[in-house]
C-alpha cells in the first residue's frame, strides 16, 4: 500500500520499467484494472509520444504517470525531485525493460541488461521500495543437461551467447543484493497474444515463418522431410503478463523465481508443423532423428571452416530471413520444471492456452501485419492492380502513355512534372476512363522540391507507394567537335537524366525497405549498348544510371526493392522533334514504349532491351575497334542537326538509309 504520511486512501503504487515494450504495455493495462493502482512508467524522452498512444487503450489513463528517464543512465536518469516525492511511496518497482536481440553484441547487452538492472536496483533502494520484481528469462539456464527447477540458479552450467550471459549476470545482481526484497520471473520464448496474435516484432519461431509462407504455395498433402532439432518451449504474451500479475501480489513469495513456460517441453518440429497449418502449408511428416541431426551438425560447425562455405551459409540464411546467430538457440537443452508458479496460478484461473488453440490467430497477425513479403503478395484483378506508381515525365511522351496504361490496368499513377496544366489534363482522362490518378507537381531536379513532394505522397498513400518510373529526361545531339565550348550541355543532361532519377529513388527507398517492396524502373536508351555517336552527353548520362542502378541493386536485394533498366529504342517523342532527319526512321511509338514499361512493372527483370542492343554489346566485348570503325562511318554520313550548329538534312544518302534499315531503333 501507499506508504505517504498522512495519506488516507489505500493505493497500491508500482513503478515500472519497460512499459511501452511488448510484454509491458500488456502487464501496465493488467495493473490499471486494479481499482487501488497508481503507475509511474520510466520512459526515454524520445518515446514519450508512443507512451500516449498506448495510454489511450489503457483503462484510467489519469492514474499512470510518465518519468523522463534512460535504462542506461545513473538511477535510471530519474529527476531528484521525481525521486523525492516518490520515496517510500513506491510498492513495486517491476523491471521490464531489457535487451531481447540474439543479433545484437557483448557490449550492447552488457550496457543494457546488466547496466540497466544494475541503475533498476539502485534506484529501488533509493527509493526504499516494497518490492523488486525482476523479469529474466529462461535463458540463464544456459546449456545445463537436464531438469532445471525454478530454485535453481548457478549450476556451472555454460551461457552460449552474449543474450544467456547477460540475463544470467542481471539475474545474479538482484540475488546478491539486499537492499530490497526481490522476486525474479523467468519466461520461454515470447509470442503474440492468445486471442488476437498482436506482436510487435520478429523474434523466436516468427523468423521460420517466410518460410512457411512460401511452402503455403504446395499442396497441404505434401509431406515433407525435416531434422528434428530438439525441443523448444514458447508461451503467448498474455499468459506471462497475467502470470506476472499474479505473482507481483501474492504474499510471501520473495526471493523465489518462477518459471513461466509451457508446463512441457515443445519438440521444435510439433511448432513447426502447428504453424503449417495455421498457414495452410505442408507439414513435416517424416522427421530425422535428433540422434542423427545433432552429429551432422557438428560435422557442419567443421565443414563451415572450408573457404566460401560460411559464405553460402550466409546467403542461404539470407534468402530465408533468419539471422544465423538465432538458429542455434531456437531449441533448449534444458528441461524447465514449473511447479511453483503452476501451483500458485492455478489458483488464479491462469494456465498456458494450448498453441493449437492459439497458432492460427498468430499466424492471421503475422501474415497481416509482419511478413515482410505481405507488399508482395499477389493481388486479385492483376499484377497492378492497386499499385501506386510514381511516373516522373508524366506529363508528354513515354510518361504520359506509361500512366494510362497503368492506369488501364487497375494501377494507380503519381503524375510528376514541372508542368501541372498537363498533368491535372492527363488525371482528367484518367478519371474519365474510370481510374485513378494523383497529379504532384516538381523539378525533381531542386533536391528539396523531391523531398517535400515524396512526403506528401506518403502521406497521401498509407498503404505505400510500391513502384517508380524514372522516365523524365533530355536528349542532346551533338558531336564532340561542336561542344568544345558547351560543357553545360553534359552538366544539364547529367542534371536530369542522372542526378534528377538518383535524387528521386533516394528519396524514396527508405519508404520502400521500410515495407521490405519497391521495383524501380529505369529508362535508359539502345544507346548505351551501341554508342552512336554524337550523344557522347546523353549516353553517358544513362550509362551513369545504368551504373547506379546495377551497384545499389545488390545493396537493396535484401529490403526487397529491386529495379529493372530498360535499354529503349528510338521514340517518336517531343523529345527527338528537333531532330528532322528522324522523321525519315523507323521508330516505335509511346504505346509500344509503354508496352516495355509495364512489362517490367508486372514482370520485375534485371534489363528489358532489343536484340540488336544485346548484338551492340557482344560486338564491342569481341572486337572494339571494328565497332569504333563501323561507327565513324556512320559519324560521316549523318549530319549533326541544325540545333547542335550542324546542316541538318531532311533526306539522308544511300549510306545513312542502309544503317537505317540495318541498324533500326538506333539514336543516329
Amino acid at each position: 500500500m501507499l506508504r505517504s504520511a498522512g495519506k488516507t486512501d489505500a493505493v497500491t503504487t508500482y513503478l515500472v520499467t519497460g512499459a511501452t515494450g511488448f510484454l509491458g504495455r500488456h502487464l501496465v493495462e493488467l495493473l490499471l484494472e486494479r481499482d487501488d493502482a497508481h503507475v509511474f512508467v520510466v520512459v526515454r524522452r524520445q518515446s514519450l509520444a508512443k507512451l500516449d498512444a498506448l495510454v489511450t487503450r489503457w483503462p484510467d489513463k489519469g492514474r499512470i504517470e510518465p518519468l523522463v528517464g534512460d535504462l542506461t543512465d545513473p538511477l535510471l536518469g530519474v529527476a531528484s525531485a521525481d525521486r523525492d516525492r516518490l520515496r517510500d511511496r513506491v510498492d513495486h518497482v517491476v523491471h521490464l525493460a531489457a535487451l531481447y536481440d540474439m543479433t545484437a553484441d557483448a557490449e550492447t547487452n552488457r550496457r543494457v541488461n546488466v547496466g540497466g538492472t544494475q541503475e533498476a536496483l539502485a534506484l529501488a533502494a533509493d527509493l526504499r521500495a516494497g518490492c523488486f520484481h525482476h523479469v529474466s528469462s529462461v535463458a540463464v539456464a544456459g546449456e545445463h543437461r537436464g531438469v532445471f527447477t525454478e530454485a535453481m540458479f548457478d549450476e556451472g552450467q555454460r551461457l552460449p551467447s552474449p543474450y544467456h550471459a547477460t540475463k544470467f549476470e542481471a539475474e545474479k545482481l538482484v540475488r546478491s543484493q539486499s537492499d530490497v526484497p526481490w522476486r525474479v520471473y523467468r519466461p520461454a520464448i515470447v509470442v503474440g497474444h492468445s486471442r488476437t496474435g498482436e506482436m510487435d516484432k520478429v523474434d523466436g519461431p516468427y523468423y521460420f515463418f517466410p518460410a512457411l509462407a512460401r511452402l503455403a504455395s504446395l499442396p497441404s498433402w505434401l509431406p515433407l522431410v525435416g531434422p528434428d532439432l530438439g525441443d523448444t518451449n514458447i508461451v503467448p504474451v498474455d499468459y506471462v503478463a497475467a502470470a506476472i500479475d499474479v505473482l507481483v501480489h501474492r504474499d510471501g513469495l520473495d526471493g523465489r523465481a518462477f518459471h513461466l513456460v509451457a508446463p512441457e517441453p515443445q519438440p521444435l518440429l510439433d511448432v513447426v508443423n502447428t504453424f503449417a497449418r495455421a498457414a495452410g502449408a505442408p507439414a513435416v511428416a517424416v522427421p530425422v532423428d535428433r540422434r542423427v541431426v545433432v552429429p551432422a551438425l557438428r560435422l557442419l560447425s567443421f565443414v563451415e571452416r572450408v573457404p566460401g562455405a560460411s559464405v553460402a551459409r550466409d546467403v542461404l540464411f539470407d534468402r530465408l530471413a533468419v539471422p544465423p546467430e538465432v538458429v542455434p538457440h531456437s531449441t533448449f537443452r534444458p528441461v524447465f520444471d514449473a511447479t511453483d508458479a503452476q501451483r500458485e496460478l492455478a489458483t488464479a484461473g491462469v494456465q498456458v492456452p494450448r498453441l493449437d488453440d492459439y497458432a492460427p490467430a498468430i499466424w492471421r497477425f503475422w501474415e497481416k501485419e509482419l511478413d515482410p513479403a505481405r507488399a508482395r503478395r499477389p493481388r486479385s484483378g492483376g499484377p497492378l492492380a492497386g499499385r501506386t506508381v510514381v511516373i516522373t515525365g508524366a506529363s508528354s511522351g513515354i510518361g504520359r502513355a506509361t500512366a494510362l496504361a497503368v492506369a488501364g490496368r487497375g494501377g494507380v499513377p503519381l503524375l510528376v512534372a514541372r508542368s501541372a496544366d498537363k498533368l491535372d489534363e492527363l488525371k482528367d482522362e484518367i478519371e474519365a476512363a474510370g481510374g485513378s490518378a494523383w497529379v504532384y507537381p516538381c523539378d525533381i531536379t531542386d533536391t528539396e522540391a523531391v523531398a517535400a513532394t515524396v512526403k506528401q505522397m506518403v502521406a497521401d498513400h498509407p498503404a505505400g507507394i510500391d513502384c517508380l518510373v524514372n522516365n523524365a529526361g533530355r536528349s542532346i545531339r551533338r558531336s564532340v567537335h561542336l561542344s568544345y565550348d558547351r560543357m553545360h550541355d553534359f552538366e544539364r543532361t547529367m542534371s536530369l537524366n542522372y542526378f534528377a532519377a538518383v535524387r528521386m529513388v533516394l528519396a524514396l527507398l527508405p519508404h520502400m525497405a521500410e515495407r521490405r517492396f519497391g521495383h524501380v524502373v529505369n529508362i535508359s536508351s539502345i544507346g548505351v549498348q551501341t554508342a552512336p555517336p554524337r550523344f557522347s552527353a546523353y549516353v553517358a548520362s544513362k550509362a551513369a544510371l545504368d551504373a547506379f542502378s546495377r551497384v545499389v541493386a545488390s545493396e537493396t536485394y535484401g529490403d526487397g526493392v529491386t529495379f529493372t533498366t530498360i535499354h529503349m529504342p528510338l521514340v517518336r517523342t517531343p523529345m527527338i522533334r528537333p531532330t528532322r532527319i528522324y522523321d525519315a526512321f523507323p521508330t516505335l511509338t509511346p504505346d509500344d514504349a509503354a508496352d516495355m514499361v509495364v512489362r517490367a512493372l508486372t514482370e520485375r527483370p534485371k534489363h528489358i532491351g532489343t536484340r540488336l542492343g544485346t548484338f551492340g554489346v557482344v560486338s564491342y566485348a569481341l572486337a572494339p575497334k571494328v565497332v569504333d570503325a563501323v561507327l565513324h562511318v556512320a559519324y560521316r554520313v549523318f549530319p549533326d542537326s541544325k540545333a547542335a550548329g550542324g546542316d541538318d538534312q531532311v533526306s539522308l544518302n544511300r549510306g545513312a538509309q542502309a544503317l537505317v534499315r540495318l541498324l533500326p531503333g538506333v539514336h543516329w
